[in-house]
């Protein structure tokens, strides 16, 4: 079974990540589509630099542009999907923290 990527949910039906992404320019919206394909294709055996672990069972898939890095953290859930959490330029704490929150979201509603 092939490995699949969604978003993290929150109770008002908004999808913060995906939100995110169709604001952005095309060129860059098909880097990120790519990296999405990379964590479906190899799923939890991408490495850096693609994947960087963060803590608590997070990860930052990282996607490099001309005008920085751009980071979206997630988690494996179960049934082989990976959630996309929250998107960075950095990963201080309260970002590592806002997406622990929202991983304990999804497995509240399991």
């Amino acid at each position: 079974m092939k490995w699949s990527v969604n978003y993290f949910t929150d109770e008002m039906g908004e999808q913060p990540v995906k939100k995110w992404i169709d604001t952005l320019e095309v060129k860059l919206q098909l880097k990120i589509f790519r990296a999405f394909e990379l964590l479906e294709e190899f799923n939890i055996n991408l490495k850096a630099p693609y994947v960087k672990p963060l803590e608590d069972k997070l990860y930052e898939l990282r996607i490099k542009d001309p005008k920085g890095i751009y980071r979206i953290i997630y988690f494996a859930y179960t049934g082989q999907e990976f959630i996309m959490l929250k998107v960075s330029q950095k990963t201080p704490k309260k970002e590592i923290e806002l997406a622990k929150t929202r991983m304990k979201e999804v497995l509240k509603n399991e």
